[in-house]
């Protein structure tokens, strides 16, 4: 074990990228243990209000990515410093990715529906990082031949075609399948070649006289979110918590 992480790990210079991780996901993990108990009103865990001003924990990751990030650029990938600078900014890309959804919307919609993005988001950035830490390289060039990696036209049209996979993904609302493409190429194909979601730009623009190629998009979208909808909500509720639940509109007593 101690062969493979030196071989694997720390000679590519890799190390300060798992700290990072690591430090990311615990940092998420025990800050959404915290903010459960505060909901839940258990443990002695409480609000910071100075003032009587709610200070979110994105102010303190805004601060540790800020000198994390800053101090990486010039401790490099080996040693001490390196470390410590990559745990630093993996514990403040986690605080700060938590509460993303509250970023997006600059509203406190922690506890909402749309507190849900915060969940993905952090779902997908380890996602993205493990793949990196496990040896994909952006848009796949590591797959080219000694030879091939000298023709630099090659090189060229090998980030161009998949670029172009990734923007007609995004474009067919596929979002997620678009991050991932940019290190999984085969993911941006898939995404590039069936049908777009019904809601996304390129549906409204290019399936608008396509009355079979928009019925077909809004069944099959129909068919994946009622097929994905459930285990999602229940895996991002197993991960953040449930969000609260909007009473029904009713009679007043």
């Amino acid at each position: 074990m101690g062969h493979w992480l030196h071989q694997n790990i720390v000679e590519p210079g890799k190390l300060p990228l798992l700290l990072a991780l690591t430090a990311f996901v615990l940092t998420f993990a025990v800050t959404r243990f915290v903010t459960r108990m505060i909901r839940a009103g258990k443990g002695p865990f409480r609000n910071i209000t100075p003032c009587g001003m709610h200070i979110h924990h994105v102010v303190p990751g805004v601060v540790l990515s800020v000198v994390g990030g800053f101090g990486a650029v010039t401790s490099g990938t080996h040693g001490v410093a390196a470390g410590v600078c990559a745990v630093v900014f993996g514990t403040g890309a986690g605080l700060v990715l938590d509460e993303f959804a509250l970023i997006l919307h600059l509203d406190d919609v922690y506890w909402t529906e749309e507190g849900r993005q915060s969940v993905e988001v952090v779902v997908l950035t380890a996602s993205l990082v493990l793949l990196v830490l496990a040896g994909f390289s952006p848009l796949g060039v590591e797959d080219l031949s000694g030879d091939q990696q000298q023709g630099r036209l090659g090189v060229v049209l090998t980030y161009a075609a998949n670029f172009g996979c990734v923007l007609v993904a995004l474009f067919k609302g596929k979002v997620r399948m678009a991050v991932i493409g940019t290190l999984v190429p085969f993911v941006a194909v898939i995404a590039a070649v069936r049908l777009a979601r019904p809601a996304s730009p390129w549906a409204r623009r290019l399936y608008r006289r396509r009355h079979r190629a928009r019925a077909r998009s809004i069944l099959r979208a129909y068919h994946h979110d009622v097929r994905w909808a459930g285990p999602r909500r229940r895996f991002q509720d197993l991960i953040g918590g449930a969000p609260d639940r909007t009473p029904l509109p009713g009679p007043r007593p």
